[in-house]
């Protein structure tokens, strides 16, 4: 059963949905009937949905960050 990268759409894609689309790739990775070529390109992926949910990720603790900074200065 080959397995294709479809495109990412413009619109931005969530947290959860990048870690979900992670956690389908590495499902698909455990199949032994893909092939080296099918495996590769789900790697890849794989590691560029993970690190785009880390990209989300560290903006949202920079805005955490920020509004805590925001509140100190308010007191």
């Amino acid at each position: 059963m080959p397995w294709s990268i479809e495109e990412d759409a413009v619109e931005e894609k969530s947290f959860e949905s990048r870690l979900e689309e992670a956690k389908q790739i590495l499902e698909k990775l455990m199949n032994p009937e893909l092939t080296l070529e099918e495996s590769v390109r789900a790697y890849e992926a794989g590691t560029k949905a993970l690190k785009e949910a880390q990209k989300i990720l560290e903006d949202a603790r920079d805005q955490v960050e920020k509004i805590r900074a925001k509140e100190g200065d308010a007191s």
